[in-house]
């Protein structure tokens, strides 16, 4: 089995989960098995990942797995299906804050009831009062119609300690918080209650996603060939992937710059992130990157011994390569676009900037970013963006459009994209922006654009952090038409190297390395892990 590990499967998707479902759905077109594994607990994960499609069989949430709610039939729970254990309660409406108080018949608050305000009143969570209105326990639903997650407080109102339990009301899972002798609070263990009654204790929750990653490995065994555990989060199983009781083929993929300084790939401190799994190259069976380029920076500095895989972590499906290419002459003249989080390391500020100048020459440029806006600091970076489209008085021609799916439609009408990123890991929307043919501009970034956008060919890769260059090359191509449709040209032709085939045929050499090194795996097994459960 093949199994792709990250944390959840969120509704606005990072390029890690955009990543992971190319490779999904590449792998089912294959027909090769494969399962997506979530490690943190999540109540609307199946309604996410269903709605990107990944149907419930194969996904494995290992909250959902100890639950023994992998497989429950769905069903909407409403405020009025709950029991509270008091007779004659009456419900009142709290539209605006999209709840309902619960009242026992002599007006005592009994509970409050949370429901999602988009989904027919689906009860999201309860809240729970003892006689003296004091809040002592907090049930969580999961989207699928049964509570999943209790949280019980203490009497200064702190959550003392959370259960999760199965669909059947049985406690499964404890976690425990408590006061350090520094005062901080925290967790301070873990404790599993097997279907069979045994009781295991964890310290930590990573030594629970080690017991999990053991679990699945024993589910999936087979003598005949290896699991293949791909890792799209390596703070999540890295240190439990690489101490199973009984061996499997692990890939660390690396999803973005290994290095804190992208532009110093050679020299800089290690990307927090992969702190731990660039200290253990060796250990892993592979590592995959998905640009030649970070391969071969990977390869420089750590020399490792363990086999090194350049995969792109997008594909363009055969569909598109085949559509009709839709010339310059037919597209909106002067529009950029970009598909991103308005967030520190996207930098869409130089962006606005760099298409200012190019409006003072072409009062028809226009600019729209497609993105939700990232919290951070306040919403730095949405604020540095407003900034620069007041310094550019570019009120009504750059415009945050927020998320969206609809690519197709955006990108066969505009003409050029930009990015303008600080460190990027690939970047699939300049790849899916070349397969639709728009012109691509892009700063001399690690990792991706660089390598995607091919300079003189499908857009211009400039010097890194030079919007002025940038702009530059825009008004060059806004000047001169034939360039302009030589360049989307080079972008239709140059999308081919992520044809499905292509990528499908490296990972069939990732695949064949695993089969090939199983059996020295097995012969090097201790004989007590055979039998271990």
């Amino acid at each position: 089995m093949n199994f792709f590990v990250n944390a959840t499967m969120p509704n606005q998707k990072s390029g890690i989960e955009h990543a992971q479902l190319k490779r999904f759905e590449l792998f089912n077109n294959h027909h090769e098995d494969s399962r997506v594994v979530l490690r943190d607990w999540d109540p609307v994960a199946h309604i996410n990942a269903n709605a990107a499609g990944i149907p419930d069989e194969q996904i494995i949430n290992m909250f959902d797995y100890f639950q023994e709610a992998m497989a429950v039939t769905p069903k909407t729970l409403h405020a009025e299906d709950l029991d509270f254990g008091v007779p004659g309660t009456v419900l009142v409406d709290e539209p605006e804050n999209n709840r309902y108080l619960v009242n026992a018949q002599n007006g005592q608050l009994v509970a409050r009831v949370n429901y999602d305000a988009t989904a027919d009143r689906r009860v999201r969570s309860t809240e729970l009062f003892d006689g003296y209105n004091n809040l002592f326990r907090v049930d969580h639903y999961d989207s699928r119609g049964f509570a999943s997650l209790l949280q019980w407080y203490t009497p200064d109102n702190k959550i003392g300690t959370e259960t999760w339990v199965t669909p059947e009301g049985r406690t499964v899972i404890e976690t425990f918080n408590k006061n350090t002798m520094a005062g901080e609070f925290v967790k301070s263990g873990w404790r599993l209650i097997e279907h069979d009654g045994h009781v295991l204790q964890f310290d930590t929750i990573e030594e629970l996603t080690k017991h999990f990653f053991d679990r699945l490995n024993d589910d999936f065994w087979q003598d005949e060939k290896p699991n293949v555990f791909v890792l799209d989060r390596s703070h999540l199983g890295d240190w439990g992937l690489l101490r199973l009781r009984k061996p499997a083929y692990i890939a660390m993929h690396l999803h973005n710059s290994h290095a804190g300084d992208a532009q110093d790939p050679m020299h800089s401190i290690l990307n927090n992130h992969y702190e731990f799994a660039m200290n253990a190259l060796d250990e892993y069976d592979a590592v995959v990157s998905a640009t030649h380029k970070q391969t071969h920076d990977v390869n420089e500095r750590f020399q490792p011994k363990t086999k090194l895989f350049t995969i792109p972590v997008g594909v363009v499906p055969d569909e598109l390569l085949n559509a009709p290419r839709v010339p310059v002459a037919q597209r909106e003249f002067g529009k950029v676009i970009a598909f991103a989080r308005i967030a520190w390391e996207k930098h869409l500020d130089d962006l606005v900037r760099a298409v200012g100048i190019v409006h003072k020459e072409f009062p028809q440029v226009t600019l729209d970013l497609y993105g939700y806006a990232d919290p951070t600091d306040n919403y730095k970076a949405r604020t540095a963006v407003e900034e620069a489209i007041r310094e550019y008085n570019l009120d009504g021609v750059v415009t945050m459009k927020g998320y969206t799916t609809d690519i197709d439609a955006v990108e066969n009408n505009a003409m050029m994209y930009g990015l303008t990123s600080r460190m990027e890991g690939f970047n699939l929307a300049i790849m899916e922006a070349i397969s639709h043919g728009l012109i691509a501009f892009s700063y001399d970034v690690n990792y991706g654009p660089n390598e995607i956008v091919e300079d003189g060919v499908n857009g211009n890769v400039v010097p890194y952090e030079d919007y002025q260059a940038m702009a530059e090359a825009m008004l060059k191509v806004l000047r001169d038409p034939e360039l302009a449709q030589q360049y989307s040209t080079g972008a239709y032709d140059s999308s081919e190297r992520y044809s499905e085939e292509n990528v499908w045929q490296a990972w069939r050499v990732l695949l064949d390395d695993a089969e090939r090194v199983w059996p020295a795996k097995l012969a090097d097994m201790p004989a007590h892990a055979h039998d271990a459960k």
